[in-house]
């Protein structure tokens, strides 16, 4: 069997020694062999000279994908796959906060009790500032209740997967990609592991609070049409409203007589209203740009360099 180690990179250059010294302790034990693809996603520090480094050391087994910019972890995870050529296919952060030792536990599982995918969660949120796992936890109660496509609190890219199931996920080539909800939704036969969080061996993490809220919602609007769904009884709601809020206006003008009073509320009223509106507006903008993007069918990323052994087995 043939293990491909996936590992996407952006400014990792402190960590990847220790991640490739870890990792190479725990794949020698193991009945594999095995191919290490780093995919730099337009690093600023000197994380492509220490792939360099390594690809010198070891050219038959570690390569490097470099992008000519930065496009994002969701598309180094794609390119990873793309180029990788192993019968067992892992995703793993350069940080070691995917710890190596479990993999031969996964390979196991895969081998010996027919999994399809063999995946990671954390078993708490230890470390991780309170705000942060309030929302990552009201997160995935979210997306399980609003989307059909179920997804596990905790679980981590960090995954081990048949080569049949990582052509499928392939097969999935949107420019909008949420790749937690793309391994679910293939199906395949899939079981957790459960592991303590740990910290990164070197390196600052390149995902804040606002990053990590984006990307939030793009699962929410790549997996689900709820929004959509909210904002459209909110218009019924609304208007139900104002039929009643006219029917009460004009039985009592009648009964009063016409007043000039109540501008505060009907001010308040129209303020609500436009509101709504432009919340409605604004929820079905992000679907049409989510459309606008796909149809222009750009590529999720573009290569600058790739090193020769990968770059010859592929031309």
């Amino acid at each position: 069997m043939k293990l491909s180690i996936i590992v996407p990179c952006y400014n990792e250059e402190l960590a990847l020694p220790f991640f490739f010294e870890e990792t190479e302790k725990v794949i020698q034990s193991m009945d594999v062999e095995r191919e290490y693809i780093f995919v730099n996603d337009g690093s600023t520090d000197k994380t492509l000279e220490v792939l360099k480094s390594l690809n010198s050391a070891q050219p038959n087994i570690v390569h490097y994908v470099d992008f000519s910019r930065n496009f994002g972890k969701e598309a180094a995870l794609y390119a990873g796959l793309v180029y990788s050529s192993g019968d067992l296919i892992t995703v793993m952060d350069a940080d070691l906060q995917d710890p190596p030792e479990l993999l031969p536990e996964m390979y196991n599982l895969i081998m010996n009790e027919s999994f399809d995918c063999v995946g990671t969660r954390r078993a708490d949120r230890s470390g991780e500032p309170a705000i942060r796992s309030f929302f990552a936890n009201q997160f995935y109660k979210l997306i399980n209740k609003i989307s059909q496509t179920e997804m596990v609190n905790g679980a981590r890219d960090f995954r081990l997967m048949t080569r049949q199931m990582v052509d499928s996920i392939l097969k999935l080539s949107e420019y909008n990609r949420f790749s937690k909800g793309l391994f679910s939704w293939v199906g395949f036969k899939t079981t957790y592991l459960s592991y303590e969080n740990k910290e990164r061996v070197a390196g600052e993490t390149s995902w804040s609070f606002w990053s990590l809220f984006k990307y939030s919602i793009e699962g929410i609007i790549n997996f689900s049409n709820a929004p959509l769904l909210i904002s459209a009884w909110m218009g019924v709601v609304s208007f139900v409203i104002s039929i009643i809020m006219m029917i009460f206006i004009i039985v009592r003008t009648i009964i009063f007589g016409n007043e000039t009073s109540g501008w505060t509320s009907m001010l308040a009223i129209i303020l609500l209203i436009g509101g709504i509106q432009l919340l409605g507006i604004g929820i079905l903008g992000q679907y049409v740009g989510k459309i606008y993007l796909e149809v222009k069918k750009r590529p999720i990323y573009l290569i600058r360099e790739i090193d020769k052994e990968k770059g010859h087995e592929l031309w």
